[in-house]
Formats: structure tokens, sequence, C-alpha cells
């Protein structure tokens, strides 16, 4: 079991604070210990494994004062058209279940190298990036947001440097990459109206 799997045992995201990991075990241990549960084989495997989930990360998890914000240079939330929340306590990568456990991992590397990419303003990087991750797993709608994002935040940077043309074809890639995405057209919408100030 990976370091991944130990965090899903107690239903946490990967890099989760020792304060979450700690909150999450007591609550799983309160519904899945032997003494509430007489009996029941299920409910005793269920605990053994989230308490041996629970030793690990207790040697790994960080205190969530030293956490680096994980929504720093690119804020997921404000485009969010889905139910996950972006906190800064755990990279917000959305399990999907018809994702082998290899892609979830590939999706959560690509998620925090997008994360730093953008954060340094390396917006063809991120793009060649994503799209890449969007090749290799074309059917997750998160991704395809981040993908969307990455357009749109090019689009935006292209506009300070007074390329219009580029900056409004990227903005129309953003759209028809998650066209359904209302916050994200209301974005797009203002760079086009920053756009029309540069004429």
């Amino acid at each position: 079991m990976d370091t991944t799997d130990y965090y899903r045992q107690l239903g946490l995201r990967s890099g989760a604070s020792l304060e979450a990991v700690k909150t999450s075990y007591r609550k799983l241990a309160r519904q899945y210990h032997p003494d509430v549960n007489p009996g029941n084989e299920v409910a005793r495997e269920k605990f053994m494994a989230i308490t041996e989930a629970y030793k690990f990360l207790l040697t790994i998890a960080k205190p969530e004062a030293e956490l680096e914000p994980v929504t720093s240079g690119f804020k997921v939330s404000q485009y969010q058209s889905t139910k996950v929340k972006i906190t800064s306590k755990s990279p917000p990568i959305e399990f999907n279940a018809e994702l082998t456990p290899e892609e979830q991992k590939i999706k959560e590397n690509f998620y925090l190298e997008l994360q730093n990419l953008l954060k340094c303003k390396r917006f063809p990087r991120a793009i060649a990036l994503i799209e890449g991750l969007a090749q290799r797993i074309p059917h997750d709608a998160e991704i395809r947001q981040w993908q969307a994002i990455s357009y749109q935040r090019w689009g935006r940077q292209l506009i300070r440097e007074k390329q219009v043309d580029k900056a409004r074809n990227y903005l129309k890639k953003a759209l028809k990459t998650d066209p359904h995405n209302r916050a994200l057209w209301a974005e797009v919408e203002r760079d086009f109206r920053q756009l029309e100030k540069i004429y």
C-alpha cells in the first residue's frame, strides 16, 4: 500500500494535514470500533485498516501550519463547477472511480506540477503539460476544467502583453474546452471586456 492509499483509507486527499488525519481517524474509529460492532468481521477489518493507515500517516503528515497553500497561483475554486471544494489543506483532486490507481496518482502529480508552472507564469509549459494529461486521460471532467483554466490564464497574460489576437484565441479555446462552466464564462467575459479597452 502506498502513501496515497493510506490517506484514502481515512477518506483524505494525499498530503492532508496531521490535524486532518487525527480528526478523520477519530471519526472512523468511533464508527468501526469492534466494541461498537461486536461480531461484525467487515467492521473489524476496516478498523484494523484505518488504524494501520493512521499509525503510518502520523509519521509523515505535517501540521497544517507547515503545509504550503496549494491554491496559490492556481485559484481553481473561482471556476469550480463541480462539488469539490478547494482548500489549502490538501490537493483538491477529485477521486474518479473510473481511473486506475496509477492514473489517479499521475493526475495528482500533474496537478501539483501544473500549479507550480502557473504560479511561475510559465503558461506555455503549463498548457503543454495539461494537454498531455488530457490526451492520456481524456474522459476526466476535472482535467478538462484545469485545461480550460490554463487557457484562460494564458489568455489573460497575453492581454497584458497586448497580444490581442493570440489572447482572443486562447480565451475562445478555454470556453470550448469547458463550455458548461458558468464561473469560467464570467471570467472570460471580463477578459474580453479588457480586450475591448485595448482597441
